[in-house]
This record gives structure tokens, sequence and C-alpha cells, in this order.
């Protein structure tokens, strides 16, 4: 990310806590990421954390695989997103420490209720970030993020287009993925707060 993208993002999410860009991204490694997405070992989505992770799918119906790093592909994406909390940190001292996220599939008729990516003031997740890596998206595929900016007004419609970048406050916007009709993919990833209250380290996932 160059430093105009940078700056446009920071004043985005201080002014009104999301924003929506279109090729923020190398056009190249969105499209290694895209190709990436389709290779990896998914698993069913679980909702909760730690122990208290299991399957619903009344709730979430997709497929996750988790960045590890260990891809020189998933490792450059990882180093992008670094440098971007470490811009946030230094225009709005949010305190992030660390990011973790994971490549997403939605097959035909999956889908995310509406959700909070975290509780107010009980969760370590503070920004979230979310890649679309779907070449040629027509409308009639579904699969859109609708994003609530309060209970009372409608969403924002986001289609899934290949190399669009969101980032929203995790505690304040409830959003959910309408039912897609193709195979979907894109990387949700989220940056956390250490909200351990000793001096260990709080772990994520």
């Amino acid at each position: 990310m160059n430093t105009q993208t940078l700056e446009t993002i920071a004043e985005a999410i201080a002014q009104k806590g999301y924003i929506i860009l279109d090729d923020a991204l190398p056009r190249e490694l969105v499209e290694q990421l895209a190709s990436r997405a389709m290779s990896v070992p998914y698993k069913q989505a679980q909702i909760g954390r730690g122990a208290l992770q299991h399957r619903n799918s009344a709730i979430r119906s997709d497929h996750t695989a988790w960045l590890e790093g260990q891809s020189p592909i998933d490792k450059r994406y990882l180093e992008t997103m670094e440098v971007l909390r470490q811009s946030m940190n230094r225009a709005l001292f949010l305190g992030l420490f660390d990011f973790e996220a994971h490549y997403a599939r939605y097959d035909e008729g999956e889908f995310y209720a509406k959700h909070l990516d975290a509780l107010q003031g009980r969760s370590n997740r503070r920004l979230t970030a979310v890649l679309y890596l779907n070449s040629d998206w027509q409308s009639s595929n579904g699969g859109e993020m609708a994003l609530y900016l309060d209970e009372s007004a409608e969403p924002i419609i986001v289609e899934p287009l290949m190399g669009r970048l969101v980032i929203f406050l995790s505690e304040e916007f409830w959003h959910e993925v309408r039912p897609s009709f193709a195979r979907r993919y894109s990387i949700a990833g989220w940056f956390r707060v250490n909200a351990s209250n000793s001096y260990t380290i709080d772990t994520s996932r």
C-alpha cells in the first residue's frame, strides 16, 4: 500500500469507522491470492473462540483456512497488513498488536448471518479487513456483504468484486454475508489488541 492509500484509510476510519476500497493492493498479488484461495484445504467454519468454538450452520455455513505465513503468497499479504497495522497505530493510536486472517470459501447457498466480529468491551478484535478474490463476479451471483451503519438505516451492500478491500471497526458494525449462488472467495482478517488483564500475551483464535 502506498502512503496516500494508508492516509485515506486512517482518515475514513477516524471519521466514519469504515472504508471500501477498490484496487488498494497490487493486482498481481490479488491474483496470486485468488489462485491460492482455490487450492488451500478448507474446514467447515465455526463460531466462538478457543474452547467455545462449535459449528452452527444456522448462523454460518462457509468454509475457512487460516493464513499461517508458510506460503510466500500468504506471507506477502500478511506483510502488507503489517504495514497497515503500523500505519493505523501511528495515525489513530489504536494499540493494534497482531493480525489474524483466514481464507473463506462460500459454496452455492452458503451464508453468514448478521453478526458482530467483536462484542463491545469483551473482545480483542478491533479492526476488520476483508479482501475479495472473485474474478468476473456478477450481481446475480449474490454473496454480498450487508454492512449496517446503525439499526434504523438500510445497510450498505458490498459486492465481493476482485481486489475490493473493506475495512471497518469490529465492535461497531453488524454485517452479514448474503447467500452466494456461485463459489465465492475472500480473506477475512482482524487486527487485535491485547485484551489480557495480566502481563501475558492474549492469544488469537
